[in-house]
């Protein structure tokens, strides 16, 4: 089975996965524990990104759409 990464978090009692996936009995699993968001934090360094982008861009640099994008 090749490695998948699943949206999983703890109940108090035991780890529970956020959506249903076929687990064979006896799987090797690896659990990395994530820290819980800073709702503040998280605006703020979304701040600064947006500032940057915003730095990045010219005042008469166009606006583009995602068609203009290639892939």
């Amino acid at each position: 089975m090749p490695a998948v990464t699943l949206k999983a978090h703890f109940n108090g009692k035991e780890i529970v996965l956020d959506e249903p996936f076929d687990l064979p009995t006896d799987s090797s699993l690896m659990v990395t524990i994530l820290p819980k968001e800073n709702s503040a934090e998280s605006a703020e360094w979304l701040g600064v990104a947006v500032a940057g982008l915003e730095k990045a861009d010219g005042a008469d640099e166009p606006d583009y759409s995602a068609s203009d994008v290639i892939g």
